[in-house]
């Protein structure tokens, strides 16, 4: 790919054709639009598309003008680049610090549930209900909660 040259344009015959066809299909589906909206069984929508579909001819237009810009002025596309505008870097204090969580090694790691207090205090109260279901029941389950 050539570079352009400062001061010339560059042009595209099958971008400009592009941009044509585009454009023209938009100003026909408009023209149908009206013409729908103008029939006896025209809507209020059939009013809406016809004023939108000369935006977006428009939208085409100025997306290749754009692009052409762009194309041929490298001063142009240095002021749309983030650094030009300033700070880049977000400053400290602006965000919420991110939560912890546990790596996937220490998940993996085997835990001894005898050296976690809260592990031995949970299990002792699910044995406690387990006992006052069993209780209620009428039912002799002492041995099931020693494991």
């Amino acid at each position: 790919m050539e570079s352009a040259r400062p001061g010339r344009a560059r042009h595209r015959p099958a971008l400009i054709a592009l941009v044509v066809i585009a454009a023209t299909a938009c100003l026909a589906l408009a023209w149908w639009q009206w013409s729908r909206y103008e029939s006896a069984a025209g809507t209020a929508q059939n009013l809406g598309y016809a004023l939108q579909w000369p935006a977006f001819a428009a939208a085409v237009i100025y997306a290749y003008r754009r692009f052409v810009v762009l194309e041929n002025n490298a001063d142009e596309v240095d002021k749309l680049s983030p650094r030009s505008k300033g700070a880049v870097e977000i400053p400290e204090g602006i965000l919420p610090e991110r939560q912890s969580f546990p790596s996937a090694e220490s998940l993996l790691a085997p835990t001894d549930p005898a050296a976690d207090a809260g592990l031995r205090e949970y299990n002792r109260y699910l044995a406690e209900l387990h006992q006052a279901e069993a209780g209620s029941r009428g039912v002799d389950d002492s041995d099931t909660t020693a494991r």
